[in-house]
């Protein structure tokens, strides 16, 4: 395979399974965790690495070392792999993507800003998600009954529990809080906004067609996803946190053996649900009409980076972020037409956001 992102969370996750699986790894890509890379490449030993950064090709412990977004490129083009694992973050996923389907690759997805922004021009039958929420979505969705409404389930962030009118105080560190695991900043961030759920809503969009979408907050992380079908009943997709089940999926087709130890409800106890509401949550203002117009999803991701980087730099307060992103969703009124269109109103957008 090749795997986009092999040093973060997910790319771990990838390089466990095929350990476990004793499964060819063509080309690793990262980006600045070059001691972790190096770990990964005296394991594996593919045959291309790339990297984010000319300055660290010294660094790298391999004969042919790539770097850049051209690097990337050209290593999906030359590799006879058929599958790419995409967990790069943010945009800078979305050429890798283009460029896998290109090639007649499968894509084993977990790059949300793709399809959030592109998806209008992505094949997604060449698509196989590996977020857990859109796999639970795809697991339940192998029975032949019709759907109602397909719901996804959000931890609620670092500031789900806090009172409302200290949110205008809330810091970069309270943001990076995350109240269930560790994850990367941009995603921890995107999950005490929202962002994040929204972003898998309009993904889920894309990858399953029109029809009725919903989240709710499940505080212990266990239900990935439910379906409401139309004779009334619904179904749930429990499991652990846990990655490496959909990665498995998605690289071999089918898995027979156990990936997880299954989910004990009586330890568990018992599960909360909440509500998503918009006093918390302020992106969530525009969550319908955005699901109704899928392709404005490009204005929602390009703002939402710009604004986070302003975060980030200590250059506007939290719910700011939320604030400039419906402030440019409302100010770009606009569909684009084409791919080159994406790129051009992604650097427009950032730029009035900034």
């Amino acid at each position: 395979m090749i795997l986009l992102g092999s040093t973060g969370s997910i790319g771990v996750n990838a390089l466990a399974i095929a350990k476990q699986f004793e499964l060819n790894i063509d080309v690793l890509v990262a980006g600045r965790s070059i001691e972790k890379l190096n770990a990964q490449i005296e394991a594996f030993s593919p045959r291309v690495v790339v990297i984010g950064n000319k300055e660290d090709l010294a660094k790298v412990n391999h004969p042919k070392v790539l770097y850049g977004e051209a690097g990337i490129l050209e290593a999906i083009e030359s590799s006879n792999s058929t599958l790419v694992i995409n967990a790069l973050v943010g945009f800078l996923g979305l050429r890798p993507t283009l460029k896998a389907i290109e090639c007649g690759k499968k894509v084993a997805l977990a790059n949300k800003e793709s399809l959030v922004a592109a998806g209008a021009f992505i094949d997604v039958s060449k698509i196989q998600p590996i977020d857990s929420e859109h796999f639970g979505l795809w697991y339940l969705m192998g029975q032949e009954r019709p759907v109602q409404k397909m719901i996804i389930t959000a931890s609620g962030g670092a500031f789900r529990d806090w009172p409302l009118e200290k949110l205008q105080q809330a810091s970069l560190e309270d943001a990076l809080k995350h109240p269930n695991w560790s994850m990367g900043q941009k995603i921890t961030i995107d999950s005490a906004t929202m962002v994040n759920k929204t972003f898998e809503l309009l993904e889920a969009r894309w990858l399953f067609g029109g029809g009725e979408y919903d989240a709710i907050i499940e505080t212990r992380s266990l239900i990935h996803a439910l379906i409401d079908f139309k004779d009334g009943s619904s179904t749930a997709h429990f499991a652990h946190a846990d990655m490496k089940l959909p990665i498995a999926y998605a690289i071999m087709g089918k898995v027979q053996e156990q990936i997880l130890k299954p989910v004990d409800l009586v330890k568990v106890g018992a599960l909360e649900f909440r509500e998503i509401k918009a006093e918390r949550y302020p992106i969530w203002e525009i969550k319908n009409d955005l699901l109704q117009n899928p392709k404005r999803g490009l204005v929602v991701n390009a703002a939402n980076e710009a604004a986070m980087e302003l975060f980030i730099e200590g250059k506007c307060g939290f719910m700011d972020i939320s604030k400039k992103i419906i402030g440019a969703y409302e100010h770009f009124d606009t569909e684009v037409g084409s791919l080159d269109e994406v790129f051009a109103l992604d650097k427009e957008v950032r730029a009035y956001v900034k």
